[in-house]
């Protein structure tokens, strides 16, 4: 009788870390701009797969937004979207950019420098290593319901503008038949299929799941919050 309690407290144990995550100790995001059109950016996709390898237990959340303005040049991105551009533009503005441009790495919503250069990629990990926590985020109720995954949120803490909650892909390989990369494999990592954005500190959300994701795909769900500078004040992961 006590061997089957203790297997059932070790099952909800289990259980309840797939359904709710609440981790955002002195978080290091990094979102990858990028496109399987775009002759420099396969460096840089390599760059982001190996950080996530070594840093994937140290609250260092990596994400590969592809954007879609590289499309129109023979090859058509399968996970490029508008809105992913339009992101990319606010960081500019942000920035006081006049361009934007591929790869190009944010972190922290602090800095941005292109996404190949391992050497401001190691010294942005020990930089932000001691970042300030200004938010605490708690994930929970994930369900899933035909093509939307449904859960809630709830955000505590200061310097909270809006938070991003991201569908991602922990990797692909796409063979790439045209453009600048054309005969080439290309491994792509934490891609970002769709996200919601929220501004209220707690609510359900409805992620919708695009079609060219399949059972095999291992799914996470990254969040993260943003102050009205887009700077990083928080973030978490829990895997699907």
């Amino acid at each position: 009788m006590q061997t089957i309690t203790k297997l059932f407290i070790l099952f909800l144990v289990i259980f309840s870390t797939h359904i709710k995550a609440q981790k955002s100790n002195q978080p290091i995001v990094f979102e990858l701009f990028t496109s399987q059109g775009c002759s420099s950016c396969p460096p840089a996709d390599q760059l982001l797969d190996k950080v996530k390898a070594e840093y994937q237990d140290q609250n260092v959340y990596v994400l590969s937004y592809h954007v879609d303005y590289w499309n129109r040049l023979g090859w058509k991105d399968p996970f490029s979207k508008e809105e992913f551009t339009n992101y990319q533009r606010e960081y500019a503005s942000h920035f006081r950019s006049e361009t934007i441009y591929t790869p190009q790495l944010v972190v922290n919503g602090s800095e941005h420098f292109t996404g190949s250069n391992s050497y401001k990629v190691n010294n942005a990990l020990k930089k932000y290593k001691t970042a300030e926590t200004t938010t605490n985020i708690t994930l929970d109720n994930i369900k899933k319901e035909k093509e939307r995954l449904q859960l809630s949120y709830h955000v505590e803490g200061k310097d909270f503008y809006k938070i991003t909650l991201a569908l991602t892909v922990a990797a692909r390989n796409t063979p790439v038949k045209r453009g600048e990369n054309s005969n080439r494999t290309l491994k792509n990592t934490n891609i970002v299929a769709s996200r919601v954005i929220k501004q209220e500190n707690s609510g359900e959300i409805s992620i919708i799941v695009p079609d060219w994701i399949t059972k095999r795909d291992q799914l996470s769900i990254i969040a993260y919050t943003q102050n009205e500078n887009l700077k990083t004040t928080g973030a978490t992961a829990i895997k699907l």
